[in-house]
């Protein structure tokens, strides 16, 4: 039987922060975040969007569930804080919906772009809902980020869609979700942050499924692709939470925008999307915005 760790044990791994290591491992997440995106547009190409991500979701519950179970180490899913910890579950279940539906609608890369708004909202919500200050620096930072996604879109060149707009949506709740995780993370285990966001997220994508297209047949294939997506997010979701845990958020947050990379490149070799060079314009800017909204100035 595992002993389970003492709240104090996990408040000292908390506040002592290892940036250095947490970069490491949060690169690492958005690898394979980007990876379980990549058989989210395989599989959405063909099935529904709310059915692929049930699909991954229930994958990642199970093995996270069976884990634990092989482990003896069930009370770890268990929240200490219910209400907290299923608030952040449910914004990361709407987060994730809206992205799988973008990645559905959009270009890998192009969805990333949107997504990378994303350490900007939390700097703003941070702001909002936290009392934390926001320097000068910061805010043109703001402006710069929005108008880096303007570059990379190209407004009345390309036609915006829902997908665009899903992409936004699910930028705004990962943000959320991440300024609530500077709450939850000192009270709650790893592996109770990660299942209450997929407790809530399998259901919800199961039901948006049923009711909006129904199901659709799935192939062999089809299921080997959703194990395989379905591992790539439960260890990026366990990597993200290490990573904010062990680090300071202004170290981690940047390194969302290394997706780009994965996102052009998986585009490129896979489905043929060219890249852009407005697009490497915009990912450029964003990538200026984050560090100045990012960047610790003494100055208001």
């Amino acid at each position: 039987m595992s002993v389970e760790p003492s709240p104090l044990s996990i408040d000292a791994a908390a506040v002592t922060p290892a940036n250095g290591r947490a970069a490491g491992v949060v690169l690492c997440a958005f690898a394979l975040f980007s990876g379980a995106d990549v058989f989210v547009k395989l599989l959405a190409g063909h099935l529904p969007p709310p059915q692929v991500t049930f699909m991954i979701t229930a994958v990642g519950l199970i093995f996270l569930t069976g884990q634990a179970l092989v482990r003896g180490q069930v009370r770890r899913l268990v929240p200490r804080e219910p209400k907290l910890a299923l608030l952040r579950g449910a914004l990361l279940a709407g987060d994730t919906v809206l992205i799988h539906y973008a990645f559905a609608k959009l270009p890998l890369a192009e969805a990333y772009l949107i997504a990378f708004l994303t350490p900007i909202l939390v700097a703003v919500l941070s702001f909002l809902l936290l009392g934390e200050r926001l320097s000068a620096r910061g805010w043109c930072g703001v402006l710069i980020g929005f108008a880096g996604v303007a570059v990379a879109l190209e407004p009345g060149v390309a036609p915006l869609n829902y997908g665009h707009a899903a992409a936004l949506g699910s930028a705004v709740l990962f943000a959320l979700s991440l300024v609530l995780l500077r709450k939850a993370k000192l009270a709650e285990t790893d592996d109770a942050l990660v299942a209450s966001a997929l407790v809530v997220l399998a259901p919800l994508a199961l039901g948006l499924a049923v009711v909006t297209e129904g199901l659709a047949a799935v192939g062999t294939t089809d299921l080997v692709l959703a194990l395989a997506g379905g591992l790539a997010m439960l260890m990026g979701h366990g990597l993200l939470v290490r990573a904010f845990r062990i680090g300071e958020a202004s170290v981690v947050a940047p390194f969302q925008y290394s997706q780009i990379v994965w996102g052009c490149l998986f585009g490129l070799l896979l489905f043929a999307t060219p890249v852009e060079l407005h697009t490497l314009a915009g990912a450029a800017i964003i990538i200026l915005s984050g560090w100045l909204v990012l960047k610790k100035a003494s100055q208001g």
